[in-house]
């Protein structure tokens, strides 16, 4: 494979797809890494961003518009599709690209990356389609073959969410999916209060504003929030307003000891020992000794000397701790994280139906073993970053079945925001991407009888 030492934009956005495509990589992670390694530069990354993550989030639908130009060749080399999918994104969704310019960069890259024939195969592939046009993708027939390709879902998720939660929510969701999240951030407000850190936010140039949902949120509409010296020095943190309410549903009280039994990388523990003021124990187990050292730096940087963080299969927790030791216990399960496509869009076509059902044993397990380190009265909060019933729902019901000592816990609605009370139900709220712009999330609260 031929390549130059100097990689313009478009080479790095081939790069990066084919090692997601090939190692299954997480974009977000590969992206970061990518950037650092080929020296884009700055005013580069906002372009490489959204033509990584748009070709990603829209890879089906791509995929159709080409069907008709490549469906008579052999066997087409995983990186020319990729530089075909990069142009024909650019081509159809960014409006301030000239046309001529991506045909010029494609036919460079399939040069240094090929030879003449693909880079006339390239050529020829992309003129055909600016002259005959996009096919309709209105023109398909079967409902459901046609959200999964005007929003690039795969064809049985689309199915799984419909017969749960009907064609017009899905079709929402789906298209929620194709959106940019908003950064969201945690104050800390056992240093400063809310109010406080935005006006020393605005100040320094960078501008944000209230959350959507959680009281803990700002919104940042300008400038990156994860840059600051407001976050280096431990005033904020990263986190989708989502996952800020599960600390509020857990609702730890001043000096108490609790478990949060799937803490990496440490939002919610941080969180929990923040509402805590500093006092009591949150011990923080992960399985991963990598994963345990993100949760400590967290705890570090946010100056929080109350959390315990060690490496343990929390399916072993009861080796490890006595029964009855914990005031409160958070299971933010292992989940297929079906609630962040739009943050990490790679998910939607590497997982399966029977990724979802092994997810769904490791979380009945999860909850099985923690379940008798509660005392008596205990809150039990079990939370998913994901959509999907069996993996929420039908994991509290057969959990239930099992443990008749457990029962839903009404009252936590209180610890809600108000604009959440019309979608908590017995005990439980499901989030959809589409309700208030957040991560798709569930949250079930559970109290351990006396």
């Amino acid at each position: 494979m031929k390549m130059k030492n100097k990689m313009t934009v478009r080479d790095v956005a081939v790069e990066t797809l084919l090692q997601i495509e090939k190692n299954q990589a997480y974009s977000n992670l590969l992206l970061n890494s990518m950037i650092k390694k080929y020296q884009v530069n700055t005013k580069d990354i906002s372009l490489l961003t959204e033509i990584v993550y748009g070709t990603l989030q829209r890879k089906d639908t791509l995929d159709y518009y080409l069907e008709n130009f490549i469906k008579k060749t052999k066997k087409i080399d995983a990186w020319v599709r990729i530089l075909l999918r990069i142009s024909v994104y650019q081509m159809v969704y960014l409006d301030r690209v000239p046309e001529r310019a991506i045909f010029f960069e494609a036919v460079e890259i399939a040069k240094k990356r090929g030879h003449k024939g693909i880079s006339s195969f390239v050529n020829g592939v992309l003129r055909s389609l600016q002259r005959e046009g996009l096919s309709d993708i209105n023109q398909i027939a079967d409902s459901v073959e046609r959200l999964s390709i005007k929003t690039s879902h795969p064809k049985w998720l689309v199915e799984k969410w419909i017969d749960q939660y009907g064609y017009e929510e899905t079709e929402k969701m789906c298209e929620a999916n194709l959106t940019p999240p908003s950064q969201t951030a945690r104050v800390n407000q056992t240093k400063m209060t809310v109010d406080e850190l935005m006006k020393t936010l605005n100040q320094n140039g960078v501008s944000v504003e209230h959350g959507d949902l959680a009281v803990d949120a700002i919104k940042g509409t300008k400038g990156n929030l994860a840059l600051t010296d407001a976050f280096s020095e431990g005033f904020l943190t990263i986190q989708d307003e989502s996952s800020m309410l599960v600390a509020r549903a857990l609702n730890p009280q001043i000096g108490e000891t609790i478990l949060d039994a799937c803490a990496a990388p440490g939002g919610k523990s941080t969180h929990i020992a923040e509402r805590m003021g500093g006092t009591g124990t949150v011990h923080s187990l992960d399985l991963h000794e990598h994963k345990v050292k993100l949760i400590k730096q967290q705890a570090e940087r946010l100056n929080l000397t109350n959390i315990q963080a060690e490496a343990l299969d929390s399916r072993l927790a009861g080796d490890r701790f006595e029964k009855n030791k914990f005031d409160r216990i958070l299971v933010d399960a292992p989940c297929s994280g079906f609630g962040v496509i739009r943050r990490k869009p790679d998910i939607k076509y590497t997982k399966s139906p029977e990724d979802v059902l092994k997810l769904a044993e490791l979380q009945k397990n999860i909850l099985h073993a923690v379940a008798p380190l509660l005392k008596s009265n205990g809150v039990l909060v079990y939370s998913t970053c994901t959509i999907d019933r069996e993996e929420n729902t039908d994991v509290i019901q057969s959990f239930l079945k099992h443990h008749p000592e457990f029962e839903l816990d009404q009252g936590a609605i209180h610890h809600f925001p108000e604009k959440l009370h019309p979608y908590f139900k017995d005990g439980e709220v499901q989030l959809l991407p589409h309700y208030f712009g957040t991560d798709g999330f569930y949250i079930v609260c559970l109290r351990k009888k006396g």
